[in-house]
This record gives structure tokens, sequence and C-alpha cells, in this order.
């Protein structure tokens, strides 16, 4: 498991390049988007496409793979493989057949907004995307909202509004930190009460959101 960038392609490990350049064969989520990459550490080794569609078939064929004793890294388009992001399975296959799984670590989405964003690290859920059917998702924040730590959220430029907005409502005003595109050309950081920030946030960009239990009661509805 191979950690990636998630912005800024000089945050790689010596160790990630030179595990890259070693490896028989090469698994990732988009095989041009991974070329780009790859040509920009001037690797050069087969791609195979494993993404949430063809887990299912592409596992099995590289269990076999490995089990001929070839080496096989696992990349995703961004940070680190496996954390939202398929690969979990391909792990669990491997280690039911006795095959040595690795981590290479490196960047992280999660871990680089819990890094700056001010608030708690002690205690953490990270939640990933959130359900994209509204019952669905207001019942996840409702749950949410009970959680003693500060929560990791990821969320997309459509969504970007209606998700702060639902979380203002339900969890009431929270202390945030909001990190847009981090660590690439226009990242963006944004820290203080939602309901004083949530205008100021552009949607553009892959968000992360950490929400504290810190709260100043829920919004009055006028």
């Amino acid at each position: 498991m191979v950690a990636t960038p998630i912005g800024n392609l000089k945050d790689i490990t010596i160790r990630a390049i030179e595990t890259l350049k070693q490896v028989d064969l090469i698994l990732c989520e988009d095989t041009r988007h991974a070329k780009k990459f790859l040509n920009h550490y001037r690797i050069d080794k087969p791609l195979m496409s494993y993404f949430e569609g063809n887990e299912s078939k592409r596992t099995p064929e590289v269990i076999k793979i490995l089990k001929e004793g070839k080496d096989v890294a696992l990349i995703s388009d961004a940070g680190t493989p496996t954390i939202s992001d398929p690969g979990y399975r391909l792990i669990r296959a491997a280690r039911e057949e006795g095959i040595d799984v690795i981590p290479v670590p490196g960047p992280s989405a999660v871990i680089a907004a819990l890094s700056v964003s001010g608030l708690p690290t002690d205690r953490f859920l990270f939640e990933g995307f959130l359900p994209r059917k509204q019952g669905k998702r207001r019942k996840r924040l409702q749950e949410l909202s009970e959680f003693d730590g500060s929560i990791v959220i990821y969320e997309s430029p459509l969504r970007i509004k209606r998700t702060l907005n639902e979380i203002l409502e339900i969890m009431g005003d929270r202390r945030v930190f909001i990190g847009r595109e981090i660590t690439k050309m226009h990242e963006e950081y944004l820290f203080g009460w939602l309901s004083e920030i949530i205008d100021r946030v552009k949607e553009k960009g892959e968000f992360v959101i950490v929400i504290s239990k810190e709260s100043r009661g829920a919004p009055e509805i006028t």
C-alpha cells in the first residue's frame, strides 16, 4: 500500500518512489491519472486499474499474480490507499492467503486537516463522505452529533454548502475547521464558528471538514 501526494507532488517519500520503481505491477484507480503522476517521477511500470466498479473481478486476478511471486503496489488517485477508497477487500484476501501486505505511509487528507485544524485531536471519528440521500444523511448527522470528540468529513464542491447548512441545523453552531484543496495551488483554510464562516466558503475544489464537539447551541430559526 503506497501513499501518494494529495496535491503537491513534492509530498512523496523516498521510500514510496523506490517501492514503485521496484514492484512488478502497480494497481491504480485511473490509469491515465496514474501515468501522469508516475511520469513525473520517471517511473515506468505496468499498470492495472483497480476501482470500486471492478474490485470483485480484479481481486482474484491480483491474488493469482501475487501467488506467482510477483510484487504489486496499490495506489489511489491521491493520498493513502483504502482510506475512503477501494482496497480493503484485496488486503483481506491477501492476508487470508498468507501474503504479506506492507504499508508505505505518507500523505492523508484526514491527518493533514486534523494537524492544522486547531481542534482537539486526542479523540476523533473519520466519517468520510456522508450518505447522498437526504434522509440517511440527516439521520447520520444526528447520530454523529452525539460523538464526544472531533469529527472529520469529506465533501465535494457540489454539496459543500448543503452539508454545512445541515450540520448547522442538526448539530448546532459548532466550532469548525474547513480545508479546501489541501496542499494544492489554491489551498484555503477557514476556522471559527460555523455560522460565522459558512458564507465565506467557496464552492470550488475538494473539502475536508473538521467539526469540534464545542457548540454554541442550536441556531435560532427565524
